[in-house]
């Protein structure tokens, strides 16, 4: 959609409808630039002195989310996005304390490190821990480990914001299933007035397959989500899209700037990831790819030993590496030796979880059937390999 030059009533409505009070005009009489040259910039009457894409991505965004979902704020960075959503619950709740899961990792600002156990700083003030939903009823007991929580946190005092949670869990070793063990721990967090915000940074974009979100997956509807890097693939385009009421609680306490968040170059290119998703059908890739890759792994799972359990969803993968009678080595030393092994046949994985035993695939959405076999064929020699 776009509006045509010198409508400028019909580009304000457009700006009022998807983008956060929390923006405001620089000028009485706005200017729509469409060009710039040297030192100057001309508006669509060609007179040199607002950009259209933010518009435009905002639109297309929300597009892609809940419909409760329908205003944004754009930032540079995840860290930017996850801190902007705890200044956001902060100012709507009036609280101050914070529940995140015991290894997560989401972003380097001061405040946003303090919610990031997995760097082994200090926890930050008002900021508690839930231990992860892995092992065999992690997640069906998570609800009930946040109202634990909620309950040691009113003892001491601390009124609820939110609970933050990236919605793959990938710092604590990576949990797609079951389906909506969310909704519970969600449902104890509104009771107790906080904000559930999703932190879609890895999660987001199509790559656990069939949705967009991860916390699709889930059957629930947060009140912020969080994006980042994968927004632009790779370059520093990030947003918080959430209720438009919850924007204007934190709104009456003042506006929000950012100098590059909503550039028109980054916008440009978070429009051109869009279109590629689509035009190219990334969702179903991500889901045919990621079945396809995961019946591998277990099946590799039942000749190894050494592989434990393959968890995840889509192309977001998770493998649990224990001992290996081939190489002697068990848990995180194993799991280093497979992540350099893998990468001395051509295929680069990271490592993740809190004892350093989880090998991290997480591929690109571009990735075929053929890709995920030659992975699957480097990491059955690699196990069988005593290097």
């Amino acid at each position: 959609m776009t509006t045509p030059p010198g409508n400028h009533a019909a580009l304000l409505a457009r700006r009022a409808r998807v983008l956060a009070p929390t923006y405001r005009l620089f000028y009485e009489q706005p200017l729509q630039i469409v060009r710039a040259e040297g030192v100057w910039m001309y508006d669509d009457s060609g007179r040199r002195y607002l950009a259209e894409q933010p518009l435009q991505l905002a639109e297309e965004l929300l597009a892609t989310l809940p419909r409760e979902l329908d205003s944004v704020i754009f930032t540079c960075t995840g860290s930017e996005a996850n801190d902007l959503a705890v200044r956001i619950s902060k100012a709507v709740t009036g609280g101050s304390g914070f529940i995140v899961t015991e290894f997560a990792y989401h972003g380097a600002t001061e405040v946003i490190a303090g919610m990031s156990p997995e760097d082994g700083r200090p926890l930050g003030p008002g900021v508690y821990t839930v231990a992860a939903p892995l092992g065999a009823d992690g997640a069906a007991a998570f609800g009930e480990r946040v109202g634990r929580c909620l309950e040691r946190m009113q003892a001491d005092g601390v009124r609820l914001a939110a609970m933050l949670v990236d919605t793959i869990f990938s710092s604590d070793g990576v949990v797609a299933d079951p389906r909506g063990f969310l909704a519970d721990a969600v449902r104890k967090v509104h009771e107790a007035g906080g904000l559930f915000i999703a932190d879609e940074v890895q999660a987001g974009f199509g790559r656990l397959g069939e949705a967009m979100w991860g916390f699709a997956r889930h059957g629930i509807v947060p009140d912020l989500v969080t994006m980042g890097k994968p927004m632009g693939n790779g370059h520093p385009v990030a947003a918080v899209a959430g209720r438009a009421g919850v924007f204007a609680g934190f709104a009456k306490g003042g506006s929000y700037f950012n100098t590059y968040g909503g550039n028109s170059v980054s916008c440009a290119t978070a429009l051109a990831v869009l279109q590629v998703i689509r035009d190219e059908n990334l969702l179903e890739n991500a889901r045919r790819s990621g079945e396809h890759l995961m019946r591998g792994l277990r099946g590799l799972a039942q000749r190894h030993t050494a592989i434990r359990e393959v968890r995840g969803a889509g192309l977001f993968i998770g493998v649990e590496l224990g001992a290996n009678a081939a190489s002697g080595r068990s848990g995180a030393a194993e799991t280093r030796r497979v992540v350099n092994g893998l990468c001395r046949r051509g295929v680069l994985v990271g490592s993740t979880g809190r004892d350093g035993n989880v090998l991290k695939i997480r591929s690109p959405l571009t990735l075929e059937l053929q890709h995920a076999d030659l992975l699957l064929e480097a990491l059955d020699q690699t196990l069988q390999s005593p290097e």
